[in-house]
C-alpha cells in the first residue's frame, strides 16, 4: 500500500472523524433543547392554578348544601381531607334524580357525576379557602344508583374522574372504586366521596 494512498485514507477518515463528531455535538444539544423545552411546558402547566382551570372551563362552584344529620362534609387529618359522599346538585338547587338503565343513559349518569364533582369541589374549597392547595386526588369511591342488568357503573363515574383531571391535571388522576347499588338517597343516580391530599405549608 503505497505512502499516498495511506495519506490520503489517513485524512478522509480525519474528516469523517470530525464530522461524526459534530453530529453527535448537534444530536446532544438537540436532545438537550428538547429537555429544556419539556420541563418548561411541563413548569408552565403546574403554574396554572386550579381556580384558573375552574373558570377556564366555565365551571363556578355552589354554596355547599346545609347538612340535616349529624355528621360534616370534611374532616381534615394532617394533610388529607376525607369528604363525606355528595350527590349531583344543581346550581340552580335541588339535585338531578334518577336511575341509572332506567331513566337514565350513561351520557346523563356521566354529567351527573361531573356535577358530584363540582359539589365535592365546592365542600373542599369551603373547607381549604383554596383549591390551589390541593396536591393530589388520592382516592374515590363513585357509587351507581342503577338497574340490576346495568354494568357500564365505571363508565358513568368517568364523568367525575376526568373532571379532576381537567381541573388538576396529573395531580387529579386517582385510585378509584366504582360501584353499583339498588338506591341511593333521594333517588339521585351518583353518590361519591373522596379523599384529598393537601400541599405542606
Amino acid at each position: 500500500m503505497s505512502d499516498k494512498f495511506l495519506r490520503k485514507f489517513r485524512i478522509n477518515q480525519s474528516f469523517l472523524n470530525k464530522d461524526m463528531k459534530k453530529q453527535s455535538f448537534l444530536l446532544l444539544i438537540s436532545l438537550f433543547l428538547f429537555s429544556l423545552t419539556a420541563e418548561v411546558c411541563n413548569a408552565h402547566s403546574q403554574k396554572i392554578s386550579a381556580e384558573t382551570k375552574l373558570k377556564e372551563l366555565g365551571i363556578n362552584l355552589i354554596e355547599p348544601v346545609a347538612l340535616t344529620a349529624n355528621f360534616v362534609k370534611a374532616v381534615r387529618i394532617g394533610q388529607l381531607v376525607y369528604l363525606s359522599g355528595h350527590g349531583p346538585d344543581k346550581q340552580e338547587g335541588g339535585q338531578i334524580t334518577g336511575k341509572l338503565g332506567s331513566d337514565l343513559s350513561i351520557e346523563q349518569g356521566q354529567e351527573a357525576a361531573r356535577l358530584v364533582g363540582i359539589s365535592l369541589l365546592s365542600t373542599l374549597k369551603k373547607e381549604t379557602g383554596d383549591l390551589n392547595k390541593v396536591k393530589r386526588i388520592v382516592k374515590v369511591l363513585g357509587m351507581v344508583n342503577a338497574v340490576p342488568a346495568f354494568t357500564s357503573h365505571s363508565q358513568v363515574i368517568n364523568g367525575f374522574s376526568d373532571l379532576m383531571v381537567q381541573v388538576f391535571g396529573e395531580n387529579g388522576k386517582h385510585a378509584r372504586s366504582s360501584v353499583g347499588v339498588g338506591s341511593l338517597p333521594g333517588n339521585i343516580p351518583v353518590e361519591i366521596e373522596m379523599i384529598v391530599e393537601l400541599k405542606l405549608k
